[in-house]
């Protein structure tokens, strides 16, 4: 056993002495404690229920993509709206762009959205990783090489996309 030492408000302790005989308090207090630090989680519970969660979420987010892949196939053959993937009008105007163009750099896109490059880089890689998440392919994909004339530029991809 160990001595603790515990500060507590004046109504507690008056209530304390009222409802319990001077013996009895130690005692009570000490059933207190392990009471309350046995509803109270442990960290490595904590931790065990965290990493359960993630794996949840991961099998989730591959059901996700399996029924996607089944809208896709039950729906229109393999072909979705680019514009499914958009969160804003920034990325509605990224996506028009590249429809109409069949592609595009990242200074042409800035140029055009009168926005930062770094902005629509992001948006773009976004765009890409979400189709590629739910779709399995991406709806964007970027050429570091030469194709159609420009250099380093996005492309749609136009197998995926509804006409």
């Amino acid at each position: 056993m160990r001595t603790i030492s515990v500060k507590v408000p004046e109504a507690v302790y008056g209530e304390l002495c009222l409802r319990l005989p001077e013996g009895d308090r130690s005692v009570f207090v000490r059933d207190a404690i392990v009471e309350k630090l046995g509803r109270t989680p442990k960290a490595d519970r904590v931790l065990e229920l965290e990493g359960r969660f993630e794996k949840m979420w991961q099998e989730f987010a591959q059901v996700k993509k399996y029924l996607a892949d089944l809208e896709m196939l039950t729906y229109d053959r393999g072909r979705v709206n680019p514009h499914s993937f958009c969160l804003d009008d920034l990325d509605h105007k990224i996506v028009d762009y590249l429809m109409h163009y069949k592609g595009g750099t990242t200074p042409e896109l800035a140029e055009y959205l009168e926005s930062n490059r770094w902005l629509v880089l992001n948006r773009l890689r976004r765009l890409q990783k979400n189709s590629r998440k739910q779709l399995g392919k991406p709806l964007i994909d970027f050429c570091a090489g030469e194709r159609s004339g420009k250099k380093k530029a996005w492309w749609i991809n136009e197998e995926l996309t509804e006409t």
